[in-house]
């Protein structure tokens, strides 16, 4: 009889305490939100309109966003450990966030290894991408995938061929514009593109020429030289002398389950147009030891991924994972490889992580973002990014080589 009695109560405080543990979890909700003007109607679209009028026609439907609003996060400044970089810049209408975000880790870098506090040129690196991709459509024949976007390591193979320029030097803004925007520019370029296939008319210079004819009418034409120091140098003598950035010593890292770890992969992706298999393809707890380990040795970070989710509230300026998509307990590898795999993760923008904060015992990572969502909240440019929606939703990063030895080590013998 007191055995039966002691499994009882033992049955009933296991009950009650489920039952208490499942009362207390914390679940997110999410709203329906009218759609408001902001930054990229405010600001982009008038610019690229050039109009003057107050309001602007945009969308009237509603969006699906998770409700933070009686939550509390740490959306202070202040409350960031943050290293060096420029004031963020917008993107403007383009998809050249992977320009944006890479220029400017590469900007912290070159303050990092040598003090100086320089502003680069975005449009400089996209002219060229625009020039290499038009090259590679003709060696293809057409098979290359043409759009606007790319990706961070992108950066390092066009700097590498064709150097890089100040700010200063080139903006690729022209007649008064504050904005890029790219639309009418890559729409003739893929027309053109899409006539030589039609056409069958695979003359490298011809596309070449043509296609930076189109540049230029758009962007202004690249200089071939600039005048540092009293003397006329070449974007790749600027590169290797001036900013002196080796850029063999940066790598880039991703986490796959369906790939083989520890070794270098093709990231799969439209975006990776170059088919690049330097990806170093790590487990997702080593992914993201290396991106918190890298920050907090005193490393920034280029990162990419997803964005396009309702964790994503712009206006409080909050990333996460909320819980009604999954739990944070439920998070791991494959949880990060269904998303990947069913596509509903994909590589559509590019950030660059410029600042830590542990607060609850968990990480928060702060976000220089060029996107124009970015701009709507308290502190423009910025967004602050829970450390559950890096391990499931960011797809890859660049790092310099000295944080990644650790795992590069067990991959490189």
């Amino acid at each position: 009889m007191k055995n039966i009695i002691l499994i009882t109560q033992f049955i009933f405080i296991c009950y009650f305490t489920y039952s208490q543990s499942d009362i207390n979890i914390k679940k997110d909700s999410a709203v329906f939100k009218d759609y408001q003007p902001g930054y990229y109607e405010n600001s982009i679209l008038r610019d690229v309109l050039n109009i003057e009028q107050k309001t602007i026609p945009h969308s009237t439907k509603k969006y699906f966003v998770a409700d933070y609003s009686n939550q509390k996060f740490p959306v202070d400044l202040s409350e960031y450990k943050t290293y060096w970089h420029n004031n963020p810049v917008s993107q403007g209408n383009t998809g050249t966030c992977w320009c944006f975000s890479a220029t400017s880790f590469f900007e912290t870098e070159i303050f990092r290894t040598t003090g100086q506090k320089i502003k680069l040129s975005e449009a400089y690196t996209f002219y060229w991408e625009y020039v290499e991709r038009a090259i590679d459509f003709v060696k293809t024949r057409g098979k290359t995938f043409i759009a606007q976007g790319s990706e961070a390591k992108a950066v390092i193979n066009i700097w590498e061929k064709y150097g890089i320029v100040p700010y200063s030097e080139y903006t690729g803004l022209i007649d008064g514009r504050k904005h890029h925007h790219h639309d009418l520019m890559f729409d003739k370029i893929k027309q053109y593109l899409e006539h030589i296939k039609e056409t069958e008319q695979w003359n490298e210079k011809t596309v070449t020429t043509t296609v930076k004819s189109i540049l230029n009418k758009y962007l202004g034409e690249p200089p071939s030289k600039i005048l540092v120091d009293g003397n006329y140098i070449t974007p790749v003598e600027f590169l290797n002398k001036n900013l002196k950035l080796k850029l063999n010593e940066y790598f880039s890292f991703m986490s796959l389950k369906k790939e083989r770890y520890f070794e270098k992969h093709e990231l799969i992706e439209p975006d990776n147009w170059r088919h690049d298999k330097d990806y170093y393809n790590i487990p997702l707890d080593d992914y993201f030891k290396l991106i918190t380990e890298t920050i907090e040795k005193g490393y920034t970070i280029s990162i990419c991924g997803d964005v396009s989710e309702p964790g994503l509230d712009k206006i409080n300026e909050i990333t996460k994972i909320p819980s009604f998509d999954i739990p944070s307990e439920y998070i791991d590898e494959d949880a990060r490889q269904f998303r990947l795999s069913n596509y509903t993760t994909t590589d559509d923008h590019c950030l660059h992580i410029v600042g830590y904060s542990v607060y609850n015992d968990e990480y928060w990572f702060l976000i220089k973002d060029s996107g124009s969502r970015a701009f709507d909240g308290p502190n423009k440019g910025y967004m602050f990014y829970h450390e559950d929606y890096i391990r499931l939703k960011m797809m890859n990063i660049l790092v310099h080589v000295d944080p990644a030895r650790p795992v590069l080590d067990k991959i490189i013998k």
